[in-house]
């Protein structure tokens, strides 16, 4: 485990299979005749997330769900706590690294749009697999 020097001794940068992100995307406005979205995709590498130094010399585990806009570009531009994980540090972290996140734009009909996503950000000390899961959502009125 690496710790991280530029945001002080409250956090460590995980290994990759310690924090698991699964994104679930939801389709903006998705009503009648328009054209069907291809979704957005995460782009992979270190996590950007970090696990509270606190909440990790505890043994504390939990997840927070985050909704997340992702732009035309790629890029987050907005950041919302859905559910909490009962750890206002654990949240925090959720919500700073998700800022870092990139994809792939989504696109309808060949141009890029921007679209909702739902990102459970799962901290946890057991490292498992890879379980990043992208699965789409048509988002209700």
């Amino acid at each position: 485990m690496k710790r991280r020097h530029d945001r002080g001794a409250s956090s460590y940068v995980l290994p990759g299979a310690a924090l698991l992100l699964a994104v679930t995307l939801l389709a903006a406005g998705g009503c009648g005749g328009e054209g069907e979205i291809e979704q957005p995709t995460p782009l992979y590498g270190q996590a950007p997330i970090e696990y509270p130094l606190q909440l990790w010399d505890q043994d504390r585990e939990g997840e927070t769900l985050l909704r997340v806009r992702v732009s035309d570009t790629g890029a987050v531009d907005s950041v919302v706590v859905v559910e909490s994980s009962g750890y206002a540090a654990f949240d925090s972290a959720a919500v700073s690294g998700a800022w870092d996140l990139r994809f792939t734009p989504a696109r309808r009909d060949g141009e890029r749009i921007r679209v909702w996503a739902h990102v459970p950000v799962r901290f946890s000390k057991r490292p498992r697999p890879d379980t990043t899961l992208v699965v789409p959502i048509a988002e209700g009125p």
